[in-house]
């Protein structure tokens, strides 16, 4: 299926997005990983945010006080582009605690230093090993297929629009309905809604 502009949803033949009970198996399967590879992942879920971008995360681009985290938007030609989003309060405690943000965000080369030192292919890989835990595979059980996953999700509860496109990024409102466009019971939930 084509998205307007010739975005693809589901790839090719298949769903880019976790299902429900994937997404209970994931919560599951993170909840045993190691502790900066919990967060990482969590990070990645709850933000919407592309690996490289997530990889980027420093101590000072969490407002703590605000509860959100500031992402640089790294697709977009030009540099310097940044959006905020909220991010839950337990994940922004434990990030604290684990990574002492306060005091890293008083310290000038603690506070632009990443949280997560990594490579792309660790975080990829970090990424592929709890979602195997977790009996996923396939496109979703990759880090894009978290960012859909954040986005149709985000569609489920009725957030409007123009937030979700700011807070993943996207140029364009187009590009972002691409995470309207669900299958089987995520697209049947949206029908019930309007039965009521």
């Amino acid at each position: 299926m084509r998205a307007e502009g010739g975005l693809s949803l589901y790839g090719s033949g298949g769903r880019k997005y976790l299902t429900a009970a994937e997404r209970r198996r994931l919560l599951d399967a993170i909840s045993k990983a190691p502790s900066k590879v919990r967060l990482f992942l969590l990070t990645l879920m709850w933000s919407g945010g592309r690996l490289s971008e997530t990889l980027s995360i420093t101590p000072e681009a969490i407002d703590l006080d605000a509860g959100a985290v500031s992402i640089e938007t790294l697709k977009r030609r030009q540099r310097g582009v940044v959006r905020q989003v909220p991010l839950p309060r337990p994940l922004l405690q434990e990030l604290n605690h684990t990574f002492g943000l306060r005091t890293a965000q008083r310290q000038p080369s603690d506070a632009s230093t990443p949280l997560w030192p990594w490579s792309r292919t660790t975080g990829w890989r970090r990424v592929k090993e709890v979602m195997a835990a977790a009996g996923i595979c396939g496109t979703p059980a990759t880090p894009r297929g978290l960012r859909h996953t954040f986005g149709v999700a985000a569609f489920q509860k009725n957030v409007p629009p123009h937030l979700v496109q700011r807070w993943l990024g996207h140029a364009s409102l187009r590009t972002t309905a691409i995470y309207g466009q669900v299958i089987g019971a995520e697209e049947r939930a949206f029908a019930a809604r309007t039965w009521k």
